[in-house]
């Protein structure tokens, strides 16, 4: 009767610790779904088209990534200060939206390998040109700065730059539009956006281009989920392997065809 019982206690708690290291891909499977966590409004990685769709670099990753697990593409737009609260509470499976790796976000989460490395840049009044060409030269007190709340570039301006007026902004758009109307002398951000708006804005905004960050961005799971990360990682090596990659790059970072969608 002991015997029986031990057993069964053994049993029981192994099928409990069989249930709480269940793999997210098992859950996935199970709902016929890939919840994808980001925030619309990084462009070219996630945005909204002029229809309201969903498109982007992300977006098409995604939508690759579940055809690939035979499962639906579930996307979940979140703000980006709580877009890591929305995986950690399983409101997503992964966060897929340009995030860079940092040691205080991986604290929090498990990060797969780097799908792609980008770094911040300047986008400077005209007012500027020629009295400022590099990012250090806006550590003056005279000088505002804008940056986005909660990113990379919020958190290297206020450590690099802390003679300069640093003001946040929600909305990537909003805090170059401060600059485009003379309210601000510089924005810092991730070069690819910059990119784009100077390319919107044309001499209404100066864009120093050399990125003065290295900044790998990855996809972001729960911790503890090794299966997840291995499929990732081996997701990942088959598309840069096979050319998939190559051809969501060239379209999201090389070509401009995209922007039509958004005007």
């Amino acid at each position: 009767m002991k015997v029986t019982n031990w057993l069964a206690a053994a049993a029981l708690s192994l099928a409990s610790l069989s249930a709480q290291a269940a793999s997210t891909l098992d859950n996935i499977l199970a709902n016929n779904s890939l919840r994808v966590c980001f925030e619309a409004g990084y462009m070219p990685f996630e945005m909204k088209n002029k229809a309201g769709d969903d498109i982007g670099f992300d977006i098409d990753l995604a939508k690759m990534m579940a055809k690939a697990m035979g499962v639906k593409f579930t996307p979940v737009n979140t703000a980006w200060d709580g877009i890591i609260p929305a995986l950690l509470t399983d409101k997503c499976d992964i966060l897929m939206s340009g995030m860079t790796i940092t040691p205080e976000r991986n604290l929090q989460v498990n990060f797969a390998d780097p799908y792609v490395v980008v770094g911040q840049s300047v986008l400077l009044a005209p007012a500027l040109q020629g009295q400022v060409s590099r990012f250090q030269e806006l550590n003056q007190p005279e000088h505002i700065v804008i940056t986005k709340l909660g990113t990379t570039g919020d958190i290297v301006a206020k450590r690099m730059l802390d003679k300069a007026q640093i003001r946040v902004f929600e909305s990537e758009a909003d805090g170059v539009m401060e600059v485009i109307n003379g309210r601000a002398q510089a924005f810092i951000y991730d070069l690819p956006l910059n990119a784009f708006y100077k390319a919107l804005h044309g001499d209404k905004l100066v864009h120093l281009d050399q990125p003065f960050t290295y900044e790998p961005l990855g996809w972001a799971v729960r911790k503890g989920d090794p299966d997840f990360l291995n499929f990732l990682n081996n997701f990942l090596r088959q598309i840069k392997g096979d050319g998939s990659y190559d051809r969501l790059y060239q379209k999201w970072f090389i070509e401009d065809e995209w922007v039509k969608a958004l005007q």
